[in-house]
């Protein structure tokens, strides 16, 4: 399984089109290391970078959670695909964004990537800067949500 560590300032030519940082390339252990997904993040105004086999992950997650017969399913399920796109490294190394979806985080020519474990997130740059947490906050947060949570010795 890939794993993305790292956080890295791109710039973006008036195309759209970025080039991936060298180390993403050497972390990411997909069988189809030059095709990803992208789509709008959830919670946060960012884009989210998806192998093909994390896709398929969060897909059976989707699948195993969700009846399309459902209003509520159905209209999630139209909100969580609305604006998703493939992206293909082109031979130069380069991703090509759809407009639309720089447009949606606000990006101008430069973009933070910033690696997520098993995805990677897409920032406008100034508003990934601003999004900063300082340390005292991090500390109760990590607390809260791990300190209760016993530690495996694996």
């Amino acid at each position: 399984m890939t794993s993305f560590i790292g956080d890295y300032i791109c710039k973006v030519d008036n195309k759209g089109r970025l080039l991936f940082p060298a180390a993403f390339k050497k972390q990411n252990r997909s069988a189809s290391p030059d095709r990803y997904v992208v789509k709008k993040d959830i919670f946060e105004n960012c884009l989210v970078l998806y192998t093909m086999e994390e896709w398929e992950r969060q897909n059976a997650l989707i699948r195993r959670n969700t009846n399309p017969y459902n209003r509520e399913h159905n209209k999630f399920l139209r909100e969580f695909y609305r604006g998703t796109s493939e992206l293909v490294l082109d031979s130069s190394g380069r991703m090509l964004f759809p407009k639309h979806m720089l447009e949606t985080i606000n990006a101008d020519t430069e973009l933070a990537l910033t690696g997520q474990d098993s995805r990677i997130e897409i920032w406008a740059k100034d508003a990934y800067g601003a999004h900063i947490t300082d340390g005292e906050s991090f500390a109760n947060l990590a607390e809260k949500i791990l300190g209760s949570t016993p530690l495996s010795n694996e």
